[in-house]
């Protein structure tokens, strides 16, 4: 008997190990007690180191009782006795679950409803006027991606052994929009053929002029698609054991330099309730060290440290829960929430979503719509925030939520049957206009649109992104002197020679001026120009190499 407890002990031991290895190690569980995957981890590391123990106690009769029958000893087997250990990993469940109790919204809609600190503010003050173009960030993930994949499939040597990441970031790079990706392994045999000189490079896509480019860096080593220790994930985890993270994704700093970023949360609400930012860990991929910022001491070419999903889902908190839990079940009155929030444990798993980007300070800012509960097509107002601090303001304008601008400005093209991407916000002339991009089947952007928040009617469409803000300041009325804001500059050229030349069905003008600089028109949208002959002298407006409009010819 002795021998088969011994035993049973080691078994259970080895078990609770395994567990314990598993969860920590492959799962990363941190050792905390505010994260539910720690609790569960030492409650089934409990059950399997008992349970071997109770079935070796069933097998060997150890729960039977002996009885003496006519000079004979008689063994009767009775019901196995419950193991007194077992009330251990019991009563840790029910801790678990009158913690979850405690924390929940139904007892703490105040505390949740003020988690997220929101700043009513004026539009026109806050959203300075849009008086260019180059910080409004309209690519979607999609075709970041479809770009970086044909950037990358150029180079024979690094495609052969490397995929660029899916997982795209916007960021604020010298004050201009970008959206970076790492290259990474694919595939563990591509890992261990590659691991001492590690990922070579990662590609950065513009939104504005939609380009891509390949950027080489010294090897990235720890990195989220290698195995074992140089997994980035792993390798943090094994640093900061205790601390709760999520969020991990990458970014470069003022001069191209590469890093992983992770957020730190914390628990404001009880054990299990009320996630937030506690602050961020700054990985070096190449040399594997890291520094761990409290959110007040982020540096500030880190963009993203307060996740999209979880601003909203904070939000929601807010505009659900203010006037109590029961009136969000109810009755609820003057709840509302965000338009682009996808949660996490939503059934088929839903695609991440995208939010509207603008860079504003130094900043990326996402923005999102804001509806009443209801579900209608209409914005009450709009939710601007900071991904760097959480900083988040909100703007009371009613109008036209993205989905219906983005059915607007299909509909402006119907007979083409292009896809309208998720919007941004921008200030035309104190005026909340939606800003985006329509694609066609293959991914490829075709046109821009611009659509006006509370007459979602007022539409205008055109295959650069300022000479669409010219053509719907126009359509608003806006005077000709605002408008040429959105341009470069104004030119006097001689026209030394024109020509056409059909670029994917739609044909374009081209026209060299005296000293070799080149513009260019869609001919569609100028008809104007199709008389301008070589010799003419012209002026035009411009925006780069984009002609925006013709404002005389003399012949």
């Amino acid at each position: 008997m002795k021998k088969s407890g011994t035993k049973s002990t080691i078994i259970g031991a080895v078990l609770a190990i395994l567990v314990l290895f598993l969860s920590w190690f492959v799962g990363l569980t941190p050792i905390n007690i505010h994260d539910e995957g720690f609790w569960v981890t030492i409650i089934m590391a409990l059950f399997a180191f008992i349970i071997p123990k109770g079935i070796a106690k069933s097998m060997h009769g150890e729960n039977a009782v002996h009885i003496i029958q006519n000079g004979n000893k008689v063994e009767i087997t009775g019901r196995p006795k419950a193991d007194k250990a077992l009330l251990i990993p019991v009563a840790l469940i029910l801790v678990m679950i009158i913690a979850a109790g405690a924390g929940s919204t139904v007892l703490n809609a105040g505390k949740y409803s003020s988690i997220l600190e929101i700043q009513q503010v004026e539009f026109t003050d806050d959203m300075d006027e849009s008086v260019g173009t180059s910080s409004i960030a309209l690519m979607d993930t999609a075709s970041a991606k479809m770009l970086g994949d044909r950037e990358i499939g150029s180079l024979a040597n690094v495609v052969s052994q490397f995929n660029v990441s899916p997982d795209y970031t916007q960021i604020d790079f010298g004050g201009v929009p970008k959206k970076v990706a790492a290259l990474e392994y694919a595939g563990f045999f591509k890992w261990f053929n590659n691991r001492n000189e590690g990922v070579p490079g990662y590609v950065t896509v513009d939104p504005v002029s939609m380009s891509a480019s390949y950027k080489e860096s010294s090897g990235m080593k720890y990195v989220p698609s290698a195995y074992l220790f140089e997994d980035a994930a792993r390798h943090i985890r094994l640093a900061y054991p205790t601390e709760m993270f999520g969020n991990l994704h990458f970014e470069i700093d003022e001069d191209g330099n590469p890093f992983y970023v992770v957020s730190v949360y914390k628990r404001s609400i009880g054990l299990f309730g009320g996630q937030t930012v506690s602050g961020c860990i700054v990985l070096d991929p190449v040399s594997g060290e890291m520094q761990k910022y409290d959110t007040g001491d982020v540096p500030h070419w880190v963009d993203v440290v307060f996740d999209g999903n979880l601003i909203c889902e904070q939000y929601n908190w807010h505009g659900e829960l203010q006037n109590g839990f029961w009136n969000s079940v109810i009755s609820k009155k003057g709840c509302k929430q965000v338009t682009t929030y996808i949660p996490s444990d939503a059934e088929d798993d839903p695609p991440t979503s995208d939010y509207g980007y603008v860079a504003k300070d130094g900043d990326i800012w996402i923005y999102t719509g804001v509806t009443s509960v209801n579900g209608d097509s209409s914005n009450i107002g709009f939710l601007l925030a900071n991904e760097r601090t959480g900083e988040a303001h909100y703007y009371a304008i009613a109008g036209a939520d993205e989905k219906s601008a983005m059915a607007a400005a299909e509909g402006e093209v119907q007979e083409k049957g292009y896809q309208a991407s998720f919007p941004s916000l921008i200030n035309v002339d104190g005026r909340p206009t939606y800003i985006m991009v329509l694609k066609d089947a293959s991914g490829l952007v075709k046109l821009y649109a611009a659509v006006n928040v509370e007459q979602y009617n007022l539409v205008t469409t055109a295959s650069s992104q300022a000479e669409c803000m010219v053509k719907y300041r126009n359509l608003l009325g806006i005077n000709s002197d605002n408008a040429s804001v959105e341009a470069d500059g104004e030119y006097t050229i001689i026209v030394k020679a024109i020509r056409y030349i059909d670029i994917e069905g739609n044909t374009y003008i081209y026209l060299v001026d005296e000293n070799d600089s080149i513009y260019r028109a869609k001919a569609a949208d100028h008809e104007e120009l199709i008389p301008i002959t070589e010799g003419e002298i012209i002026t035009i407006i411009c925006s780069g190499k984009e002609i925006l409009s013709l404002s005389e010819a003399k012949g």
